[in-house]
């Protein structure tokens, strides 16, 4: 480019920048003066936990979810019935040329209050060395803290008197941590389906930021099936039919041990690799772009810390660090949950089982469905004799996949780098939401995450999402809000 043309077009980019910082600077001032109602708001969400394993406050939790959508400007809102646990809907027309799709769950994992520093439910604002104050409590970071995050955007609208600059297409479901297995039910209703077909693509809010600072923009998420195999003396007819004594296991056969026969099948013999037939036949191999993208990746990250991060000091099989994220990208997986039969109280007793249980979740990759994975389980356990042990699948989907260069993965770019960040591409998530009812037939919408902000410890114990952060690397809850903002108006350029 002539250097004169390069300079006029410069400043014709600093122009535009400063135009939409101007036009933001509302937003930005009634983030900040409401940072106080977007913390409240969070808190008495989690304050009422929905946790779908256990049927706790499922029904209450879509009202609260509903109610939500309608003071953050929405109409239309309904609850959308399944055979699982309902949906909740709405769409919000700001008149705007370009419409996008937001999703959200408004279920939670279970928590053992005994495991956390703060009592998983009291939402309780604590200060964590190194983080800042934090809000602590079961889904402040998976999902409701980025989700409240985003409705505290569209508030900033809403008291600033702006419309968005899109329209959005809300839909939310409260079984997302069991499995999504009536998700797809929810958005294949016609007027569902409808609107989601006027969508140029559809996001999910997360907090992106690592503790570095950096991000990783995923372009999809391996799927996933969870199952339980359950073997049992009655189902078997040769074990007992209830507990007895164990001196009996001298005379009688074992459902536990039968079960361990079974589990010990599914992999090779390193306990690794996944060994059932025709299970992972069809996975596509990593392409050698997105090897690439793996190798630019592992530069730009630390392998002592995300070792340390994880409490391990050894990769399988002692690979190296690159080896290790090819893994974590493509290789499908067979992962045991749990483990339960007969007692595991205090003190031992006595007993032989009459049932053993173990939980698995199955990871799979692009080209492989969960249909297809289920079917290979089940047909893999009955060639081996264990026609006996019962499946039970009780969630799934099958694989996501967004182009590189979709809208919502340009807008997020843009949004990250406006920050100073330049994010990392990445082939897929290692582990799973339900996008394929976006990315696949019959909608083949582009779909991703996006965010500022950090937050850690889903699943786990002391759960977290940062409000006022005294780290530089990361933003706390104003600026992941003000990050919401940027990125609508960047939806609406692409």
């Amino acid at each position: 480019m002539h250097r004169r043309t390069f300079l006029q077009a410069s400043l014709a980019a600093t122009a535009v920048a400063r135009a939409a910082d101007d036009n933001r600077k509302p937003l930005y001032a009634e983030v900040e003066k409401r940072q106080d109602e977007a913390v409240r708001r969070l808190q008495s969400w989690i304050r009422l936990p929905s946790i779908a394993a256990e049927n706790r406050n499922m029904a209450e939790g879509c009202e609260l979810m509903m109610s939500l959508l309608r003071e953050a400007g929405f109409s239309g809102v309904a609850k959308v019935p399944s055979n699982g646990y309902p949906g909740a809907f709405g769409l919000l027309d700001a008149g705007a040329s370009s419409t996008y799709g937001v999703y959200f769950m408004y279920d939670v994992k279970q928590a053992d209050p005994s495991e956390w520093s703060s009592p998983p439910f009291e939402a309780a604002l604590v200060e964590k060395p190194g983080f800042g104050k934090v809000l602590m409590g079961r889904g402040a970071v998976n999902q409701k803290g980025p989700e409240a995050a985003f409705l505290a955007a569209l508030a900033a609208f809403r008291s600033a008197g702006r419309k968005l600059p899109v329209n959005l297409v809300f839909i939310a479901e409260g079984e997302e941590e069991i499995g999504s297995p009536h998700f797809s039910q929810i958005v294949r209703r016609p007027e569902i389906l409808a609107a989601f077909r006027k969508c140029k693509g559809i996001f999910m809010p997360m907090p992106m930021q690592s503790p570095d600072g950096s991000i990783t923009i995923a372009l999809g998420a391996k799927g996933v099936i969870e199952v339980e195999l359950v073997s049992s003396g009655e189902r078997w007819g040769r074990g007992p039919k209830e507990d007895i004594h164990s001196s009996n296991e001298a005379r009688v056969d074992s459902p536990s041990w039968r079960l361990i026969q079974a589990l010990h099948t599914l992999v090779a013999q390193d306990g690794h690799t996944p060994a059932i037939d025709g299970f992972a036949g069809t996975a596509r191999p990593l392409s050698p772009d997105e090897k690439e993208m793996i190798r630019v990746a592992a530069k730009k990250q630390n392998e002592a810390i995300v070792k340390q991060q994880l409490g391990v000091q050894h990769w399988v099989h002692d690979v190296d660090f690159l080896e290790s994220l090819e893994l974590l990208a493509g290789r499908p997986t067979v992962n045991i949950e749990g483990l339960v039969g007969g007692y595991t109280g205090p003190g031992g007793k006595t007993i032989l089982p009459h049932k053993a249980t173990a939980k698995l979740d199955l990871r799979l990759v692009p080209d492989m469905t969960a249909e297809g994975a289920l079917a290979a389980l089940r047909a893999h356990l009955a060639k081996r004799g264990f026609s006996d042990i019962e499946v039970k699948m009780t969630g799934g989907y099958d694989p996501t996949s967004t182009p590189s260069g979709s809208g919502v993965v340009r807008a997020a770019q843009a949004v990250y780098r406006g920050g100073g960040i330049d994010p990392i591409l990445w082939p897929r998530m290692a582990g799973s939401w339900p996008g394929y009812v976006f990315t696949g037939d019959p909608l083949r919408l582009p779909a991703t995450h996006f965010g500022l902000g950090h937050g850690s410890g889903a699943h786990a114990p002391s759960e977290y999402f940062v409000i006022e952060s005294k780290n530089p690397n990361f933003q706390g809850l104003d600026g992941a809000v003000k990050s919401y903002v940027d990125y609508l108006y960047e939806l609406a350029a692409v």
